[in-house]
């Protein structure tokens, strides 16, 4: 599966031809100036929680290419208020069948207010099945046993993991998240964007090669295969 990072916690996938989008923070992102936020296309979007540093540029890509909204109920009745109705809500525990695969809104342990000051829910995270892979995507969160859940109960292929530490995990909390949920390649997110969450990158993916895994962070923009 293919993978496009386009900075801080935002990346995209394309599966059984549909491009899914998760938690768009791109423009306001001085590190991701280069990427043009107008040539990004998705037919679904998928937002963990309302910061905004997840939601800053989601208004604008729904309206243009029209997408369905995929969060939990209040992120959902957020949008909803300013127009966007191509939604589908969802809460810890449930699932959607989707054209591409199967969603599943997992738990996070964070907090969550929109822009605007706005209750945004609880957060969470994703685990996304399919025909050409399984992975889960943590959002922001701290290290929590419910994560062993979701190596019990998913055969996962890879995963997105937080690992900036300071509002998240760290590289070494998520290493151990990686090894509960039975993976060995990981796309590291919510890192080197702001002053807190600036990491040494080599000490990051040398801990993960120690404990038999593959960290991967790549270039903003740059594509990855995992």
């Amino acid at each position: 599966m293919n993978a496009i990072f386009y900075g801080h916690s935002c990346f995209s996938v394309e599966i059984n031809g549909y491009k899914i989008l998760f938690d768009p923070f791109i423009s306001p992102n001085p590190k991701a100036e280069k990427i043009n936020i107008e040539a990004i296309d998705a037919d679904f979007i998928l937002i963990s929680h309302g910061h905004e540093d997840h939601v800053a540029d989601a208004e604008e890509i729904l309206k243009r290419t029209g997408a369905t909204l995929i969060s939990n109920y209040e992120i959902v009745c957020w949008f909803g208020e300013k127009g966007h109705k191509k939604s589908h809500p969802l809460n810890h525990g449930g699932s959607v069948k989707l054209p591409f695969g199967k969603v599943k809104f997992v738990n996070a342990v964070h907090s969550s207010v929109l822009p605007d000051g706005t209750y945004g829910g609880n957060p969470g995270g994703f685990v996304v099945e399919s025909d050409e892979g399984n992975f889960y995507f943590s959002g922001d969160t701290a290290l929590t046993y419910d994560m062993k859940l979701l190596g019990d109960f998913h055969k996962l292929d890879w995963a997105v993991l937080c690992i900036g530490d300071n509002f998240t995990m760290g590289h070494e909390d998520a290493a151990i998240c990686a090894e509960w949920i039975g993976v060995d390649k990981v796309l590291g997110t919510h890192f080197d964007t702001f002053p807190y969450i600036e990491i040494d990158q080599s000490a990051a993916r040398e801990h993960f090669v120690s404990k038999g895994k593959q960290l991967f962070l790549p270039a903003i923009g740059e594509s990855i295969s995992i």
